[in-house]
C-alpha cells in the first residue's frame, strides 16, 4: 500500500472512485472534483453565447458537481485541461437528463462526447434508471447512440404529476411545459429507452 492510499477501506473505496480511468485516446475519465466547476464553467460558456446550452450561475455547476464526469488531459506536470464535461441529472427511477454536454475545440473528434455519454447511461443502467432524456441540437450523434426524437411525454400519468413538483428547469424542458418555451433554444427533446437497448461501446 503506497503512503497516499487511505487506510480505511471506506476511504479507499471512494478515493477510487475518483481515480481517473485511462482511455485508449490517451486521456482520462473520472468524476469531477470541486476544482472543476470553474472549469466547466469556462468550457461552457462559449456553447451559452451560441445559445446551444441555456446560461447558469456558477453556484449551479458547484451545486450539480456530484452529477458531472468529465474527460481531462493529464500533463507530465500533473496539471490538467479539461477536454469535456458531461452531467446526469435523475428526474425520477423512470427518468434521467443527460445534460451540459461540452467538448473542448482542442480535443473534438477524439471520442469525448461518445465517451461521456456511454459512461453516464451505463450509470442510469446501474443506478436502475429506466430511460435517459436529452435536449440537444446534434440529433445524428444522439441517434447514433441509440437515442429517438420524442413528442409528447413519455412517461406516466401518474409521474408526470410528481415531476410538476420540481422546480428543476430541464424537468419543465422534458414535461414540455409552456412557460419554459419562450426561453428555448430550438434543439431537440430525445429519448433512450434502457430496458430495450444494450450497453453502446465508448
Amino acid at each position: 500500500m503506497s503512503a497516499n492510499t487511505p487506510a480505511d477501506p471506506i476511504a479507499r473505496q471512494l478515493s477510487h472512485a475518483y481515480a481517473p480511468i485511462r482511455l485508449e485516446s490517451g486521456l482520462c475519465l473520472r468524476r469531477a472534483r470541486a476544482g472543476d466547476a470553474a472549469k466547466i464553467n469556462a468550457l461552457t460558456q462559449p456553447l451559452v453565447d451560441e445559445r446551444v446550452l441555456v446560461a447558469k450561475d456558477m453556484v449551479s455547476y458547484f451545486e450539480a458537481l456530484q452529477q458531472f464526469r468529465v474527460i481531462v488531459d493529464i500533463h507530465e506536470d500533473g496539471t490538467e485541461t479539461l477536454a469535456g464535461c458531461a452531467a446526469l441529472h435523475v428526474f425520477w427511477d423512470e427518468i434521467a437528463e443527460v445534460r451540459t454536454v461540452a467538448t473542448s475545440a482542442d480535443y473534438r473528434r477524439r471520442g469525448v462526447g461518445r465517451t461521456l455519454i456511454t459512461t453516464l447511461l451505463e450509470e442510469a443502467r446501474i443506478m436502475g434508471i429506466k430511460k435517459v432524456f436529452c435536449l440537444t441540437f446534434e440529433t445524428e450523434f444522439f441517434t447514433s447512440l441509440g437515442f429517438e426524437e420524442i413528442s409528447g411525454i413519455p412517461v406516466s400519468p401518474t409521474v408526470f404529476q410528481e415531476l410538476l413538483h420540481s422546480t428543476d428547469e430541464g424537468t419543465a424542458e422534458f414535461l414540455d411545459l409552456a412557460r419554459v418555451k419562450p426561453n428555448t433554444l430550438g434543439n431537440k427533446r430525445m429519448i433512450i429507452d434502457l430496458t430495450e437497448s444494450a450497453p453502446a461501446e465508448a
